[in-house]
């Protein structure tokens, strides 16, 4: 089976057809899938702007980290969940979109990045990360999830 004859096949679907006939069932998946990125992006943002130095300097990194994981993990699964349920609706037009294809290589960058590089930094003891490392993490972390959404936003404004 190749990759476009999965996509059709997902456009095809029962799935698919029942999302994209109704009224109601793709705007509320979107909201959901959005109200997942707004979370996700807030776990985010408070590790990072404490690795970059911003607030919260009182709370060791891996105190906030371990803080916000289940945040991080919860947001990210709803993001898939919904997200798998949109793509099922408009599967076609997904395979033919580049930003389709920009958000998909975004979030697999960002979910790797965030569950090796980053964890293993926000998780090391705070005396064997340098300044300059962690903020760096913090700039490659924060870039790649604005891509993922800047790719969301881009499918959806095209």
């Amino acid at each position: 089976m190749s990759l476009l004859s999965f996509f059709e096949w997902c456009d095809g679907s029962a799935l698919g057809n029942a999302i994209r006939s109704s009224t109601y069932t793709f705007p509320i998946l979107e909201v959901f899938h959005l109200l997942g990125l707004a979370a996700i992006g807030g776990a985010v943002l408070l590790i990072d702007m404490r690795l970059f130095g911003i607030g919260l300097r009182r709370r060791p990194v891996a105190e906030i980290a371990r803080y916000a994981q289940p945040f991080l993990a919860g947001s990210l699964l709803v993001m898939i969940v919904s997200g798998g349920l949109l793509f099922t609706s408009e599967a076609i037009k997904c395979y033919h979109h580049e930003a389709f294809w920009f958000k998909m290589i975004s979030l697999f960058l960002a979910i790797l990045f965030t569950f090796t590089v980053h964890r293993k930094v926000t998780m090391a003891d705070a005396s064997r990360v340098g300044p300059v490392a962690a903020k760096l993490v913090a700039i490659v972390s924060v870039a790649l999830w604005t891509c993922v959404g800047i790719g969301g936003r881009w499918i959806g404004f095209s």
